[in-house]
């Protein structure tokens, strides 16, 4: 029946390809012309072809059970040999002839082993026997987490062999030669005869003080005779010789469980009760490594974006067999004493150009306009990472088992804890493919069972790969804390997002303004929208009405009309229309338009004042540079935010495209920025033209690899898990970033605040775009549609010899779309000349007398 078994397991085993074997990918086997690269096999451990039953488990148990009985025995044979070797030696000089009892503790056996070991072996020296193979034992009987606290067995053969040289060479004669035994006297024999009786101790004095060196890095020189270094090594020398005491620290809360970690020496300093707890835990191999370097800006000279400084924690090791881990947690900074919104230093720079220059300040538009404060948003608490140490040490151990299983050994693995995810990072043994790591990816997500594994081979700027393993109990990222965070309030943005917390736990500011525009996609309910309301609450809680203007266009029509409260004081919006969030497709081009054709009135502007973007303008403006006769004005920002691009992108297709287009391509310089969000990133939504103008990408969690490569131009978000996980790319740079969270009721309270207040006359007015159906008799004037203000204003106009409706607006206290129609009746009756972009029009008629006679002849 065994024998059956066996045959029917071989035959299996035929069928199936070897588990080991790497199996080739489609972009490795692309050139066919190429000569195939042999399949390495990974390296399997010699093994002695023997019985089943010698590597048995059982057998292992045996055999430490003998192992540690035997070192127990020849301890006592030993111990008891130094009391009777002399009365014993006669009798095993002719055993097993003689009958008499031996005196040693152990009988003959015991007696026959002791002098075997010391007299005819290693003397005293042999005593290092007993610990070796009660080791050896002990290894074979309990498992490696149950480790003696004994050193190496490398270290009791150095001393067995040099000890028993030194007393065989210091005392060849005592007590017939037991002192060293017969191997330590021929040993110093030979040492003897080679160097001499004097070079003898000198030879074994070096060969123990290279031991002492090689094994545990002694110092030779005392401290206080080494050479005065200069006051910042002697600085960094004297934090080093800093008290430490053993302890184990990490952030701890009751529903998350203590966290077991390893010993480490930590500062005194840094140790507080209130902040910490405190464990003695015993550490046999320490995993030390250098810090990790903080985050730096990214951008490439811009600033595009911020990341706060982390504030580290001490590392803790997690132990695991032979491997140690380095547990890094980074803790939230604590929140400023007052907390404000990042406008507040905007306020202050305002207020010293005013103080310094008599500068114009747009903010005295609205002088009593207060910012949101931070406590309309839900307070979720401190940012304090959720870390289950059972959860950390099983990860660990399938990652490295995992790679192990495939043939791929690592030195040094450390886990970086962040909100949403953890990331591991390994240092692979010499010879070990990257690209082997990588075709992995499957297999790690298969033994971790958890969706979102994700392999950064290598990290950018460090020698390391990362795995990004989801934790199981991610933590929530609360928009509250971001905006007390020091990073917010002392940004200096001028279109500050806040878009999360980084895998280190790290506040992660952006500046829209330099991105300049940014896309956002993701599948229908991961996070997207709270997204949105995230950049448009920060747009809100950073910037002065007069600052910035929002143009919103909502196909859906469900998900941004909250923000219509705030109309008069941050939204934009076409002439005569009534709803200021944009829902219809046809408004939506004409929207588009307007925004081409201001677009263009203000690169006429900044072209006059001679500057290059709209900062530059706005300053030149606030020190009164610029001449408000001449049209030039104060420009805020405007933000255009489309919450569901691809359906605009069916229905309207090109009418939408292009002026978006134009828009991306031409409208930074001038304070034109858009936020484009869709559901669907295919290449009919996103095209070649979209993309090339967004360089700064948002994705959230997409249904396939394809919708990652369209919105990123690689994999990655469709490996995220959700609820707000997403990946910022900028440039060539990726982001693993987990998105604030804030609730449709917090947002309404915010809009609640901003709209009780008192705000402009009415939005932002932009400029009115008429389409190909606009009406074709527009240039046809009829004298009796003429509007009862035409005669007043014709005057205005001949007297200031200026077409503009903003002088009609002015003079005769009338709204926008009055003083357009007037200006388009005067030029349709031949009194002012046609439309030159941010100029005004020209007036044909210079003198009220021949204004007089144009009046009466109409």
């Amino acid at each position: 029946m065994a024998f059956k078994k066996k045959k029917i397991q071989d035959e299996a085993s035929e069928s199936l390809p070897p588990v080991n074997t790497p199996r080739k990918k489609k972009a490795e086997v692309e050139n066919w012309d190429a000569e195939p690269e042999p399949v390495k096999k990974p390296r399997k451990p010699f093994r002695i072809a023997l019985p089943d039953w010698v590597y048995d488990a059982r057998t292992k148990k045996l055999w430490g059970s003998f192992l540690l009985v035997f070192a127990l025995f020849m301890a006592l044979a030993q111990i008891s040999f130094y009391f009777h070797w002399q009365a014993d030696q006669s009798l095993l000089e002719h055993a097993p002839e003689s009958q008499k009892p031996t005196a040693n503790l152990m009988g003959w056996m015991g007696a026959w082993l002791a002098q075997l070991l010391i007299f005819k072996g290693f003397g005293f020296s042999a005593i290092l026997l007993v610990p070796i193979v009660f080791r050896w034992g002990w290894k074979k009987l309990f498992p490696p987490t149950l480790r003696l606290p004994l050193p190496s067995t490398e270290h009791f053969i150095f001393f067995l062999f040099w000890g028993a040289t030194f007393l065989g060479f210091l005392l060849p004669t005592w007590l017939d030669g037991i002192a060293g035994g017969r191997i330590g006297m021929r040993m110093a024999h030979k040492i003897e005869m080679l160097s001499g009786t004097f070079g003898t101790p000198l030879f074994l004095g070096f060969g123990l003080l290279a031991y002492l060196i090689l094994a545990f890095n002694i110092r030779l020189i005392p401290s206080r005779w080494e050479e005065k270094k200069p006051s910042a090594e002697k600085l960094k020398e004297e934090e080093e010789e800093t008290p430490v005491v053993p302890v184990n620290i990490y952030t701890h809360r009751d529903e998350l469980g203590g966290l077991e970690q390893e010993e480490e020496e930590v500062p005194m300093e840094e140790i507080s009760e209130d902040d910490f707890q405190v464990y003695e835990i015993p550490l046999e191999n320490p995993f030390h490594e250098e810090p990790a370097r903080p985050l730096e800006d990214l951008s490439d000279g811009g600033h595009v974006f911020e990341i706060s400084p982390p504030v580290a924690s001490p590392t803790p090791a997690v132990p695991s067999g032979d491997l140690t881990m380095e547990v890094e947690i980074h803790e939230e900074s604590k929140a400023v004493e007052e907390p404000s919104t990042g406008s507040k230093l905007a306020q202050a720079v305002a207020a010293e150009l005013v103080q310094k220059y008599g500068a114009y300040d747009p903010m005295e538009e609205l002088p009593g306009y207060r910012f949101p404060p931070v406590n309309l948003l839900a307070d979720l608490g401190v940012t304090e990472l959720k870390v289950d140490p059972k959860e950390l040490e099983a990860n660990k151990n399938r990652i490295v088992e995992t790679l192990r299983n495939y043939g791929v050994e690592i030195q040094k693995i450390k886990a970086t804890i962040g909100p949403t995810v953890t990331l591991y990072e390994i240092v692979p043994a010499p010879g070990v493919r990257i690209s082997k790591i990588k075709n992995l990816e499957d297999d790690i997500a298969l033994s971790l069972a958890a969706h979102g594994i994700r392999i950064i081979a290598p990290i950018p700027g460090k020698g390391t790969i990362g795995i990004e393993v989801p934790n199981q109990n991610p933590t929530i990222v609360g928009l509250k804390s971001i905006f007390e965070s020091e990073k917010w309030v002392q940004n200096k943005f001028d279109l500050p997002v806040a878009l999360g917390r980084t895998i280190s736990n790290e506040v992660f500011l952006a500046d829209l303004a330099k991105m300049p525009h940014l896309l956002v996609a993701g599948a229908t309910g991961q996070g997207k929208s709270v997204g949105i309301n995230t950049l448009l609450v920060s747009l809100l809680y950073s910037k002065h009405p007069s600052e910035l203007k929002l143009v919103m266009i909502d196909p859906k029509k469900v998900e941004l009309p909250l923000y219509s409260i705030i109309e008069k004081h941050f939204l934009a919006k076409l002439p005569g229309e009534d709803e200021p969030i944009i829902t219809d497709t046809k408004k939506v081009i004409n929207t588009l338009n307007s925004l081409c054709i201001e677009m263009d009135n203000r690169y006429e502007l900044l072209k006059n004042a001679q500057v290059r973007n709209l900062k530059e303008y706005n300053e030149r403006f606030r020190q009164r540079r610029l001449n408000p006769n001449e049209g030039h004005r104060f420009l805020p920002y405007i933000v255009l935010v489309i919450d569901e691009f691809a359906d605009l992108i069916m229905t309207a297709g090109k009418e939408v495209e292009l002026p978006i287009a134009r828009l991306a391509q031409l409208a930074r310089a001038i304070g034109i920025h858009l936020i484009i969000a869709t559901q669907r990133p295919s290449v009919n939504i996103i095209t070649g033209t979209i993309k090339a103008n967004f360089p700064a990408r948002l994705a959230f969690r997409v249904s396939s690899k394809v919708d990652s490569r369209t919105i990123l131009d690689s994999g990655g978000a469709d490996q995220l898990i959700g609820r707000g996980d997403m990946l910022l790319s900028i440039g060539s740079d990726l982001i693993r970033l987990q998105c604030p969270f804030v609730d449709t009721p917090e947002v309404e309270q915010i809009v609640a605040f901003i709209g009780e207040q008192r705000g402009f006359a009415e939005a932002l007015m932009l400029p009115e775009y008429v389409g190909e159906e606009g009406d074709p008799d527009k240039t046809k004037f009829d004298s009796e549609d003429k509007d009862d203000l035409f005669d007043e204003a014709a005057r205005i106009i001949v007297q200031h010899q200026q077409g503009s409706a903003s002088l009609l607006q002015r003079r005769l206290n009338i709204g926008y779309n009055r003083a357009g129609r007037l200006i388009d009746q005067m030029e349709a009756a031949g009194l002012v000349g046609p439309n030159k972009g941010s100029k005004a029009r020209e007036v044909l008629i210079h003198d009220e007398v021949s204004l007089q006679r144009f009046l009466d002849g109409m």
